[in-house]
C-alpha cells in the first residue's frame, strides 16, 4: 500500500512546500497587474524605471538559481530557503517603504536574489519515497500557476485597499509566515535523495548549455517571460484607457484567465496528435496579440477586442508554460535534469528581466507602438526559431539505488542495457545510483531492480 499512496510525511511535505511557493510567487506577481499604474505617483516616475521595476527581481533570480541550488547540497536544504525567504521579506520591505522609484526597483532586485527553487525541489526529494516522488513534485508544479493566476485577481483587489505600500508589506508577512512553515511544519529530510535529477552540476553545465535541442527551449522560455513581462508593462494602462479603473481590472482578468484555460484543454488534446504544431499555434497566439495592438495604435481599443487579444496571449502562454518544462525534462539525458532544469529557470527568469529592459527603453526612446512592433518581429522569429525542434517521446525517469557492491559501472551498464524499455542509463559511482530514461510502456521496474540488487 506504502508504495502506491503518499504516506503522511510526504502529503505534509508536499502541501506546506507548495505553501511555501504560492506565499513566495504571490509577492512576485501580485505587483506585475498594478505597478505600472501605481508607480507614476513616485516622483522620479518613467517608464524606462517601471519596467526595471516590474521585471527587476528576474536578474537576480536568473543569476543565483543555480548557485543557491548547489549551495543547499553543502549547507543543506532548510537553511538555503530560510535565508532566500529572509532575503525576499528584506527586498519586499524596501520596496514598501521606498519614496522613489530607485528605491522600489531596489526592492525588487533584491527580492529576486531569494532564488530558492531549487532548493525547495531538493527538499521535496529527500522526504519522499522515489515511487512517489512524480507526485510530490506535481502538487508543488501545480501550486506556481495556481499563484500566478491567483496574484493577478488579488493583486488589484489588495491595491484598492492598502496601495502599492501595501502590497510589499503583506508579501514581506507571506514570506515570514514561508519561514515558520519550513522550520515548524515542513519534516526534516529522512533521506536524502540522489540529487542529480533535482540539482544543477557544474561539471554538465557547459555540455547542456550547448544541447540544440535544449538550447531552442531555453531561449523559448526567456522569449516567452520578455513577452508576459512587456503585457505587463503596457495592459494595466490599456484596461484605464478602456474606462476599467484598477479597483475592477480582476474583474477582467478573471474571464480572460478561465476562457484561457478552456482554451488550454483543447491545445492540449490536440497535442497528442501534433505536438510540434500546437506549439507553433501558441506562438501565433501570443504574437497577434501584439500584432493586435500595433495594428489598434494610438486608437481607443474596444473592450471586446482588448479581450480577444489578450485571450489569444494567454492561451498561448499558458500551454508553453506547462509544455516547455516537460519538453526539458524529457529531452536532458538521465542523471542530468537537475542541471537542465537549472538553466531552464535562469533562461526564465533572465527574460523577466530582459522584457523589463525592453520595454522601458522602447517607450522611453520611441513609442508603445514601437515596443508592439518589436514584439510582433520577435514572434515571427520565434516562430522560425522554434521549427527546428524535433519531436521527442516523453520518457519516465527513474531512479535505482545500486546496493550489490560486486557489480562495476561498467557491469551495471550492461546489466541494464538488456532490460526492456530503457533507453537512456547514466550511473553515478559515488552514489551508487543509477538514473534511467525509459519507455513506461514496455519498462519493468522490478527486472531493473533485479539487474542491479
Amino acid at each position: 500500500m506504502s508504495s502506491i499512496f503518499v504516506n503522511a510525511t510526504e502529503l505534509r511535505a508536499a502541501l506546506t512546500l507548495a505553501a511555501i511557493y504560492i506565499l513566495r510567487m504571490l509577492g512576485l506577481f501580485m505587483v506585475m497587474p498594478v505597478l505600472a499604474i501605481l508607480a507614476v505617483d513616485f516622483p522620479d516616475y518613467t517608464p524606462w524605471l517601471v519596467g526595471i521595476a516590474i521585471g527587476g527581481y528576474g536578474l537576480t533570480q536568473a543569476v543565483l538559481q543555480i548557485p543557491m541550488g548547489m549551495l543547499s547540497d553543502k549547507i543543506g536544504r532548510k537553511p538555503v530557503i530560510v535565508g532566500g525567504l529572509l532575503c525576499f521579506a528584506l527586498g519586499s520591505l524596501i520596496a514598501g517603504m521606498a519614496s522613489d522609484m530607485t528605491g522600489l526597483v531596489i526592492g525588487r532586485i533584491l527580492q529576486g536574489a531569494g532564488a530558492i527553487a531549487g532548493a525547495i525541489m531538493a527538499l521535496a526529494a529527500d522526504v519522499t519515497r522515489e515511487s512517489q516522488r512524480t507526485k510530490v513534485m506535481a502538487i508543488i508544479g501545480i501550486s506556481i500557476g495556481f499563484s500566478f493566476y491567483l496574484a493577478l485577481i488579488l493583486g488589484p483587489i489588495i491595491s484598492t485597499t492598502y496601495g502599492l505600500s501595501g502590497i510589499f508589506f503583506i508579501t514581506a508577512l507571506l514570506s515570514i509566515t514561508g519561514i515558520a512553515l519550513v522550520i515548524f511544519v515542513v519534516p526534516n529530510a529522512t533521506n536524502v535523495a540522489p540529487s542529480a535529477d533535482t540539482l544543477p552540476r557544474l561539471a554538465q553545465l557547459k555540455s547542456l548549455m550547448l544541447q540544440p535541442q535544449l538550447r531552442l527551449l531555453n531561449i523559448s522560455v526567456c522569449l516567452l517571460h520578455m513577452l508576459i513581462t512587456i503585457l505587463f508593462v503596457q495592459l494595466p494602462q490599456i484596461l484605464i484607457g478602456t474606462g476599467i479603473g484598477l479597483s475592477e481590472q480582476w474583474t477582467w482578468y478573471l474571464p480572460v484567465l478561465l476562457a484561457s484555460i478552456a482554451g488550454l484543454l483543447v491545445l492540449i488534446r490536440l497535442a497528442k496528435i501534433h505536438p510540434n504544431a500546437v506549439i507553433q499555434i501558441s506562438i501565433i497566439g501570443m504574437t497577434m496579440c501584439f500584432i493586435g495592438f500595433a495594428w489598434l495604435g494610438e486608437s481607443a481599443v474596444e473592450l471586446w477586442q482588448l479581450y480577444g487579444l489578450a485571450i489569444l496571449f494567454f492561451i498561448g502562454f499558458n500551454y508553453l508554460e506547462a509544455n516547455i518544462p516537460a519538453l526539458v525534462s524529457s529531452i536532458a539525458p538521465a542523471g542530468s535534469k537537475g542541471s537542465a532544469m537549472g538553466i531552464y529557470a535562469s533562461f526564465q527568469f533572465f527574460g523577466a528581466f530582459l522584457g523589463g529592459i525592453i520595454s522601458g527603453l522602447l517607450i522611453s526612446s520611441f513609442s508603445e507602438n514601437v515596443l508592439y512592433t518589436t514584439c510582433s518581429v520577435i514572434g515571427i522569429l520565434w516562430l522560425i526559431i522554434i521549427s527546428f525542434l524535433s519531436h521527442h517521446e516523453r520518457l519516465k525517469r527513474v531512479t535505482l539505488g545500486i546496493n550489490d557492491t560486486r557489480y562495476s559501472v561498467v557491469e551495471v551498464i550492461t546489466r541494464l542495457q538488456t532490460i526492456t524499455g530503457v533507453k537512456d542509463i547514466t550511473v553515478v559511482e559515488d552514489e551508487r545510483v543509477a538514473y534511467l530514461k525509459v519507455d513506461p510502456k514496455t519498462f519493468n521496474l522490478a527486472s531493473a531492480q533485479q539487474a542491479v540488487q
